[in-house]
């Protein structure tokens, strides 16, 4: 018989982390020479920030783009949540276990190192990127952190008014535990005004904070809950998807929901529900608070952030339009809503999962041709998006985004309003967003 006690004794302590003392040791404290990872291999390595739609998709075509490349995907929540969906996830048309999915998986299935961790710095200059485990050098760095909710806009240095504001009127416009949150909200609340705060344009996909507020309508109309809702839009229309929206509104909210357009923040007094706009006061008894959007904070540390005519901060990254690096420095990439301007035409390509994944893809066909001393083939991405306005029976609209290079040598957006809502377009979604798991998560 084996027992425990010579099992141990006859294994070398430090395989088992024991100090001399028999003891377990205590972790290496981490400090700025801290290695994350040594280099493996000959390959260039390969460093992607962020595990979201446009991260794991970049990551796992790296691999079959780059097949010698050493790639480490840095994230730092522990599994996968996915933003799309989350909406029709508040009123249960979809579980929880359809929005999260493993990352384990399609690490080891496509080849890829999985690091969770926090992005603290990055030194270009170093080509380093320094985690809350360690640092990493890079020969080509992809930025996927995706969207900032920029509190600061509106509260400059009053951390204490930005965090009652993030803590007890949650966006849950990234993915984190505010989504439970604000689900809760919206199944226990009895009665009363609320109020949603659209960033202005750009922000993370256009469409869904009109969904959100029909999906939330729908659920206070068949439980009979006195809900009031006020859309507090910046725009002076809805969009997109405006016509369709503005039917769901009319004829099946009617008396729940009220669109205010123009009506950009100018005061929040988060402590005595009130809200100052430029289209007028508004007191509230709930609110779903969704501040301006900025390029995450990793886009801030890499000193990549565009500037407009006047010198000033643009919160998006500064790149190039048509091959996504850094126009100050083309071995950093930047994917999916951190992205800066693309074209006079439309400003900004839509900041949504679908673009994330298209871009991903093409930056790692880029980064190939790279690789393999060829010529970079400039691609366009095209982008696709449903929007659940009825529960009861369950009816979808949509917009549709094409791209294509005008006269003038930019690009130009096509875009096409679906708005007549049918179950059909929520079927759609659905098989888009089994196509979309398909490529990069299972």
């Amino acid at each position: 018989m084996i027992h425990r006690r010579s099992l141990l004794t006859g294994a070398p302590a430090l395989a088992l982390g024991l100090s001399a003392t028999g003891l377990l040791a205590a972790p290496a404290a981490l400090t700025a020479d801290t290695i994350l990872k040594p280099r493996e291999g000959r390959g260039p390595r390969i460093v992607v920030c962020g595990g979201g739609w446009g991260g794991m998709t970049a990551a796992r075509y790296l691999r079959q783009e780059v097949p010698d490349a050493e790639v480490i995907l840095l994230e730092r929540n522990p599994f996968f949540w996915s933003c799309p969906m989350s909406n029709k996830w508040l009123i249960n048309v979809v579980d929880t276990a359809f929005l999260t999915q493993d990352m384990l998986h399609p690490a080891n299935k496509y080849g890829y190192t999985l690091i969770q961790c926090e992005i603290i710095g990055i030194e270009r200059d170093r080509k380093i990127v320094r985690t809350s485990q360690g640092s990493v050098d890079y020969d080509f760095l992809i930025l996927a952190g995706g969207i900032r909710n920029a509190y600061d806009v509106w509260f400059g240095d009053d951390k204490a008014a930005a965090d009652y504001t993030r803590t007890h009127f949650p966006s849950a416009y990234i993915p984190s535990a505010e989504h439970v949150a604000l689900k809760n909200k919206i199944h226990n609340f009895k009665g009363g005004t609320i109020v949603m705060t659209l960033p202005p344009p750009p922000h993370r996909c256009p469409p869904s904070p009109y969904e959100r507020a029909c999906v939330m309508a729908w659920h206070f109309k068949v439980n009979n809950i006195p809900a009031k809702i006020l859309i507090l839009d910046p725009k002076p229309m809805i969009a997109p998807i405006g016509a369709g929206y503005r039917a769901a509104f009319d004829e099946l909210y009617p008396d729940i929901i009220t669109h205010v357009p123009n009506a950009r923040v100018r005061e929040l007094d988060p402590y005595n529900k009130r809200i100052m706009t430029e289209a007028g006061d508004f007191d509230f008894d709930e609110a779903i608070i969704m501040p301006p959007h900025q390029a995450s904070d990793m886009v801030f540390y890499a000193d990549l952030i565009a500037r407009d005519a006047e010198g000033r901060p643009t919160g998006w990254a500064d790149m190039h339009p048509r091959l996504f690096h850094a126009n100050a420095d083309d071995s950093v990439y930047i994917v999916g809503d951190s992205m800066g301007t693309i074209s006079p035409q439309f400003g900004h390509y839509p900041k949504s999962a679908h673009v994330a994944n298209y871009i991903a893809k093409i930056v790692a066909r880029n980064i190939g041709q790279r690789v393999r001393g060829q010529d970079v083939v400039a691609e366009l991405p095209d982008n696709l998006c449903y929007m659940l306005v009825n529960g009861d029976p369950r009816e979808a609209i949509s917009v549709e985004f094409f791209y294509e290079i005008g006269p003038d040598g930019n690009v130009q957006q096509t875009q096409i309003d679906v708005d007549v809502r049918t179950p059909d377009l929520l079927e759609e979604d659905f098989v888009w967003i089994d196509g979309m798991f398909n490529d990069f998560l299972r």
